[in-house]
């Protein structure tokens, strides 16, 4: 992967920052208030204006400050997690504009605290996670899917994920004693200042072969997530059939980088060295030209692109099968489109619908890989369409619940393998794009080939494919052609219509800073509610009972009887009918990472106005509990 140049970036503005006028104490403390952190990562906007949407690289003197103090934090976190006087930590950025400046001040403290510093410069959320497994920890910065005026911080260790909750929390506290303490500019100022710079510029000048490191490591990862195997020889073989596969089922692959750090990563030579075309927008690193998040709303650039490939066609009859996708701007997330051969036109898959692809592909392919006798199972956050649960059983698979945040989902697959379970795909299915064992983090190639898994791997007269096994499982062999399209697969998914995560009305004006108040307060009139409506929530919707549970971490806790004990992790209100069978959902939790109190609404079948009837009587009742909840 060494054709790939790094791109660092350096910046001289936090040398200028700490040689001129530096903050008060006071605003180091509003800064730190209005600072998330959370298990997921740390974020705030760090562009110097406080404007989210400023493309400004300037992170201003504050901002300074507290990005040397989360570097002192993690170092000392690291030392004492590894047991080491100088662990090796790998840090890198996204493409942000702030990312070079808090870069530098965080790789300053790294240096002068002992740490063994290994630069990648700008490196995608996959690639460091998978470089982790070689080095002691990570520092990535990042604010993922927020706006460009957003950034912030993850941690991790070496496992290939963020750090657990539990160390988090720790963390946490780490950094926040360090801000309150009355000398902590100070602190800031001397941990960032040197007097020779020459350890400071041997991680810049070192930074291209740690980067090529990175991508040399991540390639290998990669074909071992995607493949299932762990010896080169094996997945050899297994990539050299699914090139041969797409030799008689041509794929093109279409992408709009948005100038995210996937665009120095191993996309174009891992899908190109399988024979599948590859065609990207907005390429260039930083090149961020339209909003961050992967949903529907900003994937019609990829569509536009796709739809203007397909017309240059010039023989219908060699007509390759379309994949798009989109990554946000540390590139762990990636939502799809696809040419639909049937209606002739691009079409965006909502979020909900290419994680249970995913799941689909995963657990077929678990089954085609390795067999029947398997303990099977899914990690999903609680707010996932229930379709999951319907795809799992098709599999004899399991679907366990955690709160959201990828941390907590990564971390109950880890809990139910330690019991036994193969967990091969989790996720966050609200969020779309999947977690792929032995991945931790979501991956948007490895999304790609779950679909070209299902697309590719056809009967053989030794086995079903992917799909047919599906169609057999889930009782639709009649809906099965040998020459299906993805459009086809998608006909069979569980019907389940579901609040997307992006859209204005999954998020609540909620003014109560105390969600164990408010969520109590919502008990109450929802159940005063239930009791006033049931009759006609039956007739109208056949609900006949409810069961309340909430989420909080990696622990589910069924017919909870005081909502309150959700805290700050998520609540569900199940809606049963007369068979207990659980027919729709009302769901809520404050972000952990953006200042929002977020709601959604999932309902069995194809229905639009259930759905929205719903929201808006969701919505009503959380109003009325916040305001309850304030008097």
């Amino acid at each position: 992967m060494s054709g790939i140049k790094s791109f660092n970036n350096r910046t001289d503005e936090i040398e200028k920052i700490f040689s001129s006028a530096l903050p008060s104490f006071d605003d180091v403390q509003q800064a730190l208030k209005a600072t998330i952190l959370s298990a997921s990562g740390w974020r705030r906007v760090f562009a110097e204006s406080k404007d989210q949407q400023d493309k400004t690289p300037n992170i201003g003197a504050v901002n300074a400050v507290l990005a040397a103090l989360m570097a002192k934090a993690f170092s000392e976190f690291i030392k004492t997690k590894t047991g080491k006087a100088s662990p090796v930590v790998a840090l890198a950025t996204d493409t942000r504009p702030t990312g070079a400046s808090i870069a530098d001040a965080m790789l300053r403290v790294l240096i002068k605290n002992g740490i063994n510093v290994q630069y990648l410069g700008i490196s995608a959320a996959p690639e460091i996670m998978a470089y982790s497994h070689h080095v002691d920890g990570f520092v990535y910065i990042s604010a993922s899917h927020n706006p460009v005026g957003h950034n912030g911080v993850k941690f991790g260790t070496n496992n290939g994920g963020v750090i657990a909750a539990a160390d988090a929390a720790v963390l946490a506290e780490s950094f926040k004693a360090l801000c309150t303490q009355k000398d902590c500019i100070e602190t800031a100022k001397e941990l960032c200042t040197f007097k020779d710079a020459s350890s400071l510029d041997k991680a810049y000048t070192d930074s291209a072969q740690f980067k090529a490191k990175a991508l040399d490591a991540y390639k290998a990862f990669t074909a071992e997530v995607v493949s299932d195997k762990k010896d080169k020889k094996s997945q050899d073989g297994f990539f050299q059939f699914l090139k041969e596969s797409s030799g008689t089922t041509p794929v093109t692959v279409v992408a709009d980088m948005n100038g995210s750090a996937r665009t120095l990563s191993i996309d174009r030579n891992f899908l190109t060295e399988l024979g599948i075309a590859y065609h990207a927008i907005n390429g260039k690193p930083g090149e961020i030209v339209h909003e961050i998040i992967p949903e529907p709303e900003n994937l019609v650039f990829c569509a536009e692109e796709m739809t203007k490939l397909h017309a240059k066609l010039q023989d219908s009859s060699a007509e390759p099968v379309y994949l798009g996708y989109m990554p946000d701007c540390d590139g762990d997330r990636g939502n799809i489109v696809f040419w639909n051969k049937d209606i002739k036109k691009v079409e965006v898959l909502k979020a909900q619908e290419v994680f249970a692809l995913s799941v689909l592909a995963e657990l077929s392919f678990c089954i085609y890989q390795n067999g029947e006798n398997q303990k099977l199972a899914v990690a999903v956050n609680d707010p996932t369409s229930m379709r999951i649960e319907e795809i799992a059983q098709a599999f004899g698979a399991k679907v366990f619940r955690a709160e959201v945040g990828e941390a907590n989902v990564v971390n109950l697959a880890r809990e139910k393998r330690a019991e036994g379970y193969t967990v091969r795909i989790l996720g966050e299915g609200s969020n779309g794009g999947n977690i792929t064992h032995p991945a931790a983090v979501r991956d948007p190639v490895n999304t790609l080939f779950a679909l070209l898994k299902l697309l590719l791997i056809k009967d053989t007269p030794e086995k079903a494919g992917l799909f047919h096994e599906w169609c057999r499982r889930s009782g639709q062999e009649a809906k099965y052609r040998d020459n299906f399209s993805l459009s086809d697969i998608i006909a069979t998914l569980p019907e389940y219509t579901t609040t997307g995560v992006s859209e204005k009305r999954a998020v609540a004006a909620v003014t109560q800073s105390d969600h164990a108040k408010l969520k109590a307060a919502y008990q109450k009139v929802f159940e005063a509610e239930w009791n006033t409506k049931k009759a006609d929530l039956k007739q109208k919707w056949a609900f006949e009972s409810y069961e309340p549970l909430c989420n909080n971490g990696t622990t589910e806790t069924r017919n909870i009887t005081d909502y309150s004990v959700s805290k700050k992790g998520g609540l569900k209100i199940l809606l049963k009918n007369a068979k207990n069978e659980n027919l729709a959902f009302l769901w809520m939790r404050g972000s952990g990472t953006e200042p929002v109190f977020r709601i959604m609404c999932d309902v069995k079948g194809k229905n639009e106005a259930e759905e929205k009837e719903l929201l808006q009587w969701h919505t009503a009742m959380l109003l009325k509990a916040n305001e309850l909840s304030l008097q």
